[in-house]
């Protein structure tokens, strides 16, 4: 299981480079969704080159190392609502071991036609059943504000992210993605991404206790499938120091 690692972390390295918590799935949403009637699979991979040492609770997954990857089924049901299923979501720890870590459903309702309006925005709802490794809660659950305007080469994309662990309104985390990206032409874009973790709404954790990380990516539609690698620094003691993603996108109809 070894070599699966090996070639997963090269592929990323290979491909042109313009939270605290675990995550199979690092992206800014924009609001853009499969066609009516279109299936689509994307693939998520990130590969953690230097992290934390120590799982974030007892029997968790240690950062350090580790391949975090899921496959996503998504189906555009009409132009403002597409439904997606993740499964399955998988960890590959340090040394090799690969374990099923959960899945996912998903409900994504955006304004129609996203790509083509100044200012575009939606709403997508997740709800996870995870393994024991993966989150210290079986039942969990992502609710994703989108807001972002198109300005002339520049997207500015802004997803207010809470995460619902089932505890109450003031537990809610508060974990955004922001996202600023230049279009260099209709095929390949370069963008800053930010992924934070405040803490729970009712009382947000310390600064040097907070997630932020900053990803240089770059985006790459090649027809047939779209290529996504960015690579990701640490900017606070609570972050993983450096993060390499991977997101591969193709219509199946």
């Amino acid at each position: 299981m070894k070599g699966w690692l090996y070639v997963l972390a090269s592929l990323i390295l290979l491909l042109p480079k313009a939270s605290s918590a675990q995550t199979d799935e690092i992206q800014v949403y924009d609001a853009s969704i499969a066609k009516p009637g279109i299936f689509n699979l994307t693939w998520h991979n990130n590969y953690t080159l230097s992290g934390r040492k120590v799982p974030d609770f007892p029997g968790g997954i240690v950062p350090d190392h580790a391949i975090n990857g899921v496959t996503e089924w998504a189906y555009g049901v009409t132009d403002w609502f597409e439904a997606g299923l993740y499964a399955p979501l998988y960890t590959i720890s340090s040394s090799g071991n690969l374990k099923f870590a959960g899945t996912k459903l998903r409900a994504l309702f955006v304004s129609p036609d996203a790509d083509n309006r100044t200012f575009f925005y939606g709403i997508n709802f997740e709800f996870s059943y995870n393994a024991t490794s993966w989150d210290a809660k079986r039942f969990t659950s992502e609710i994703r504000p989108i807001f972002g305007w198109h300005l002339g080469r520049f997207d500015i994309i802004v997803n207010p992210i809470l995460d619902n662990s089932y505890e109450g309104l003031s537990r809610l985390d508060f974990a955004p993605a922001t996202r600023i990206a230049y279009r260099v032409d209709d095929k390949f874009a370069l963008a800053l991404e930010e992924y934070d973790d405040f803490g729970p709404l009712r009382r947000f954790f310390s600064a040097s206790d907070q997630s932020h990380q900053l990803f240089v990516v770059a985006d790459y539609d090649a027809g047939e499938i779209t290529i996504e690698p960015g690579i990701g620094f640490g900017l606070t003691r609570a972050s993983d120091n450096l993060v390499l993603k991977l997101i591969l996108s193709h219509d199946l109809n």
